[in-house]
C-alpha cells in the first residue's frame, strides 16, 4: 500500500521477530512476557520506534502507567511526525494536555485500515450514511425545499460510503481524506468529481467562497479536537442557504474528551457553541449512534446546520 511505511524494521531480523512474538503475546493477553521481551529489544535497539511503542502498550496493560508513559515519550521523541499516536497515549495517561491528532497518525491508521474498512464497519452496524441522508432529508423538508443539491464537499470521505448514499441527491461531489489508500477506494466507487488526499481544513481553505450548497462529514470529526476551524471554513465555502451535516461522538460532560478508543467525543454544549462561533445556524441536533463497540452503541449526535446569511 502507498503512503507512510506501516511496518518499520529495526534492521535486525532477530529483533523484528521478537517484535512479532511480543505482538502475539499481547494478543494472547500475556503482557508480562511481552514486556520482558520488549525490554530486551529496547536495550539492543534503543532507536527502534515500534519496540518502544509496543513496550508502552505492554506496560500499560500491566498497570505500570509511569513506565508506559516513559516508553510512549521515547516513541514520541523518535518520531516527530507521531505516526503511531504516542501523544494521544500520553494524554490518556495524564502526561500531557489533550492534543490534536497528528495528520501522520491518522494517515497511517487509515492507510493500514483501508482494505478492511468497509467490512469492519458492517460488523459495527455502522449507520453514518443513513444518518447523514436522513438529517439532510428532514432539514430540506423543514425548509420547504427539494432534497437536492448542486455541489457538495465530503470531508473525511473515507472509502466513499456517505458520498455513495447521497449520490442521487447531489449533482457533483468532491471529497477529501488524509489517507491516500482510502482515496483510492473512494475513487473506485465512481461517485466523486474530484478527490484530494489531504487535511480537510487545508482543503477547504483552497475552495472558493460560497462555492457549494452542501458540506457533509460522516464519522470524521471524531478525529478532530477543536471543531471551530473546520466549521468556520465550511461556512465560508457554503452559499447562503447552504447546508452542513455531520456526526460526532459525544459524552455527558462539557467540552472535548479523548476516549479510550483514541477518538474525540464532543459534548453537546460544545458543538452548539462551536456552530455559533462559526456563524452557522443550527437546524437540528439529535442523539444518534453511528456504530456499536463491544456490543453497545457509541453515544453520538447528528447535526444539520445552515449558512443563513
Amino acid at each position: 500500500m502507498a503512503g507512510v511505511p506501516l511496518f518499520l524494521s529495526s534492521g535486525d531480523p532477530t529483533l523484528d521477530r521478537r517484535i512479532d512474538w511480543a505482538r502475539s503475546l499481547m494478543a494472547e493477553g500475556n503482557a508480562a512476557d511481552a514486556a520482558a521481551l520488549l525490554n530486551e529489544v529496547a536495550g539492543r535497539a534503543p532507536d527502534f520506534l515500534p519496540g518502544w511503542f509496543l513496550l508502552g502498550e505492554a506496560r500499560e496493560a500491566l498497570g505500570d502507567t509511569v513506565g508506559a508513559g516513559d516508553a510512549y515519550a521515547r516513541a514520541r521523541a523518535l518520531d516527530p511526525e507521531d505516526r503511531l499516536g504516542a501523544v494521544l497515549r500520553l494524554a490518556r495517561l495524564g502526561r500531557s494536555d489533550v492534543p490534536e491528532m497528528s495528520a501522520a497518525y491518522v494517515r497511517t491508521l487509515f492507510d493500514q485500515y483501508a482494505e478492511r474498512f468497509d467490512k469492519a464497519l458492517e460488523r459495527l452496524d455502522y449507520r453514518g450514511p443513513e444518518l447523514i441522508h436522513g438529517v439532510l432529508a428532514a432539514a430540506c423538508d423543514g425548509l420547504g425545499r427539494p432534497f437536492a443539491f448542486a455541489r457538495a464537499h465530503d470531508l473525511g470521505c473515507g472509502t466513499g460510503l456517505v458520498g455513495g448514499r447521497l449520490f442521487d441527491q447531489v449533482g457533483e461531489i468532491d471529497g477529501v481524506d488524509l489517507s491516500p489508500n482510502m482515496i483510492a477506494l473512494a475513487r473506485a466507487r465512481g461517485v466523486y468529481a474530484r478527490l484530494v488526499a489531504g487535511d480537510m481544513v487545508d482543503y477547504l481553505r483552497e475552495v472558493p467562497a460560497r462555492e457549494a450548497d452542501l458540506v457533509f462529514a460522516g464519522d470524521a470529526f471524531c478525529y478532530l479536537g477543536d471543531l471551530v476551524p473546520v466549521l468556520v471554513e465550511s461556512r465560508r465555502v457554503l452559499e447562503e442557504g447552504g447546508l452542513l451535516a455531520f456526526t460526532v461522538e459525544t459524552h455527558q460532560g462539557e467540552g472535548i474528551l479523548l476516549r479510550d478508543t483514541l477518538r474525540y467525543a464532543h459534548g453537546e454544549a460544545y458543538v452548539r457553541g462551536a456552530l455559533a462561533t462559526a456563524g452557522l445556524a443550527l437546524l437540528s441536533c439529535a442523539t444518534a449512534s453511528t456504530r456499536t463497540e463491544k456490543g453497545a452503541p457509541v453515544p453520538g449526535l447528528v447535526i444539520a446546520a445552515m449558512r443563513a446569511t
